[in-house]
């Protein structure tokens, strides 16, 4: 947040005339969309964002694929660019509180404020939903897991067709 503030402000001290023609370069989310639309923008963003950021430097997946690393940089880039293009109309592009709130903190007027919980509550729903959905989904870590529990240990049976299975899992 800090460098978000700094960064905005020497934009405001090097280029006053381009900082005030272009509104502080704060997000502003566009009125012709429904609160809830904006909001699904920034969540859908920031989901496909960090999806694809948790997909490319995935740990396992860098051991299969000695190739990974260098190539990392290209899939975000090009999701960056994507979601750019498509939320710019609706939010602005948030999908980055700190780069929302540092120069609507700079700019200080109340229509850079009156939708800046939208860059906060979208993208932080957005990770989060990414986040597990790469876990329990991709990953298929099972709720039990060492991920969500640490300290505790647990174990069950199950049968399928007549077939019992023991599932241990251990932290």
């Amino acid at each position: 947040m800090a460098g978000a503030i700094c960064g905005a402000g020497l934009v405001k001290g090097l280029q006053k005339t381009p900082f005030q023609v272009l509104g502080g370069a704060t997000n502003t989310a566009s009125a012709e969309f429904s609160i809830g639309t904006r909001l699904a923008a920034e969540i859908i963003g920031t989901f496909f964002l960090v999806y694809v950021v948790y997909s490319a430097t995935d740990a396992k997946r860098k051991s299969r694929d000695s190739h990974v690393p260098v190539l990392a940089p290209l899939p975000i880039g090009l999701t960056v660019f994507v979601v750019h293009l498509a939320t710019i109309p609706i939010t602005g592009c948030g999908i980055n509180p700190a780069r929302s709130s540092g120069p609507a903190a700079l700019w200080n007027r109340q229509q850079a404020w009156d939708d800046q919980w939208i860059f906060w509550v979208g993208p932080f729903i957005g990770a989060t939903l990414a986040a597990a959905y790469h876990q329990f989904v991709i990953r298929a870590l099972p709720l039990g897991s060492h991920f969500l529990f640490p300290n505790m240990s647990m174990s069950g049976s199950m049968s399928i067709s007549g077939r019992k299975l023991e599932t241990k899992l251990s932290g």
